[in-house]
């Protein structure tokens, strides 16, 4: 495909983490950009400010009349999309360039210097560090991330056309249409079992995943694809030994295939996090960015939005948002919560994300949930998904062991939140709980 002859782009659910990255891309490189979403949210507010116009009703009319020319616009829809869709089924019925997010992200990186990190946690992180690891080392390049990073406030930073940055995503194969010339495997936990089935078929994905990569595969110690590794004080190729937290940063040394650099400082909470850099760090070095610079990035490195955000942050009251969906990124925020706050009483206030996910790891989720003091749930946020007959919150909290535990509706979450006598409030979940966020801050801070 040559995306110089394109001149418009539509976008089916164009407010997705994703999809947005890609939205911005196309219209800063002069495409006329436009696109459907079924909410009004942050993120669709900001390419609205970018002079996209984006509309909230499926509704063929509402396409603007310079995108019914099916010779010089291309459409780029999310898998979420149901199979019904007005728009979607329009442009299908008249012969438009229809594709998903992941070939046309194949698209635009398929020759390029392409450096993609996968893993099912950790690959958000990672891939916002390397980017912008990347970007102060002055290679130029662009990265599409999944979360919105801090240092840029985007999910883009954009460059030139010879190196991208590109998270690699799992979910239904799409990693698959990438070509990597250096990638990195962060995990590769049981998820997305509606797709897969089996974790093993997951796993499966993954090792041909590894068969795409031209140069160097960098994995997490232990996962069963051959290839260089990288982990914590477990002899890898890159390895991270002497963790300490200093002046509230991790130090810590690595050792590398050919060298070793001492006191990298990183200003993010949890040993998961200093994997993540460790990951980060791999791929850049692979690249040939050398370790000094590598390190005075990640010391400038501010984290991502959702990623253990501090929203309030006080002797008396302190409140974190994360986007942890699944049992095993839970465990990293109480781990880390429990390691700056080991003496304080802790709230956790998750949104189940998915019927399918729920079902699939009901007692994981119970366990890490657990770790709470106090526990309140609010309904399972569906997503993509139909409901599924016995899977809901209440199920959930039966399983959860402790006591201090209840189901909220969104409309009373402030209330119940203000009176809980914990200092430390959690806020996890991938759903529109994020959207709630910012309003109960504000009610949070008036009222403590």
């Amino acid at each position: 495909m040559d995306l110089k002859k394109v001149h418009n782009v539509y976008f089916i659910g164009i407010g997705g983490i994703g999809m947005s990255s890609l939205a911005n891309y196309f219209n800063c490189n002069g495409k006329n950009v436009a696109g459907f979403d079924k909410t009004p949210t942050e993120l669709t507010g900001s390419l609205q400010k970018m002079g996209i116009q984006v509309h909230f009703e499926d509704a063929v009319e509402l396409i603007p009349a310079e995108f019914n020319n099916n010779q010089n616009t291309i459409v780029i829809y999310t898998p979420a999309v149901p199979k019904n869709h007005a728009e979607f089924n329009y442009f299908l019925n008249h012969n438009f360039t229809v594709l998903k997010r992941s070939e046309i992200l194949g698209e635009i990186t398929k020759n390029t210097i392409c450096l993609a990190v996968a893993g099912t946690h950790g690959k958000t992180t990672t891939s916002t560090m390397l980017g912008h690891i990347m970007k102060e080392a002055g290679t130029n390049a662009t990265s599409f991330l999944g979360g919105i990073a801090e240092n840029y406030q985007s999910n883009l930073i954009l460059g030139g056309s010879e190196v991208s940055v590109v998270e690699a995503d799992e979910f239904d194969r799409s990693f698959l249409r990438l070509s990597p010339t250096i990638a990195g495997i962060t995990s590769m936990d049981a998820d997305h079992l509606d797709i897969y089935g089996e974790h093993s078929a997951l796993e499966d994905s993954f090792k041909e995943f590894a068969k795409k990569v031209s140069k160097t595969l960098i994995v997490k110690k232990g996962l069963p694809i051959e290839a260089l590794t990288f982990g914590i004080e477990e002899q890898a190729d890159f390895d991270a030994q002497n963790i300490r937290i200093v002046d509230g940063a991790y130090v810590f040394d690595v050792k590398t295939p050919s060298d070793e650099i001492k006191n990298v400082k990183i200003y993010l909470p949890g040993r998961h996090n200093v994997l993540n850099a460790v990951a980060a760090l791999a791929m850049a070095n692979s690249y040939g960015i050398p370790l000094q610079v590598i390190a005075k990035a990640l010391l400038s490195f501010k984290g991502i939005k959702r990623r253990f955000s501090y929203k309030i942050n006080t002797e008396n009251l302190v409140l974190i948002d994360d986007y942890a969906h699944h049992p095993t990124e839970i465990n990293a925020v109480v781990n880390s919560v429990r390691e700056l706050y080991p003496t304080k009483q802790i709230l956790g206030v998750f949104q189940p994300h998915l019927f399918s996910r729920t079902r699939d790891f009901i007692d994981d989720f119970a366990a890490s949930l657990s770790q709470f003091d106090e526990v309140i749930l609010l309904d399972i946020y569906p997503a993509r998904e139909l409901p599924i007959e016995g899977v809901n919150s209440e199920w959930l909290l039966s399983k959860i062991s402790i006591e201090n535990k209840q189901i909220s509706t969104k409309e009373n979450l402030v209330e119940n939140m203000l009176k809980s006598p914990t200092q430390i409030k959690v806020i996890i979940g991938a759903g529109d709980i994020g959207e709630l966020v910012e309003n109960i801050k504000n009610k949070l801070t008036v009222e403590s």
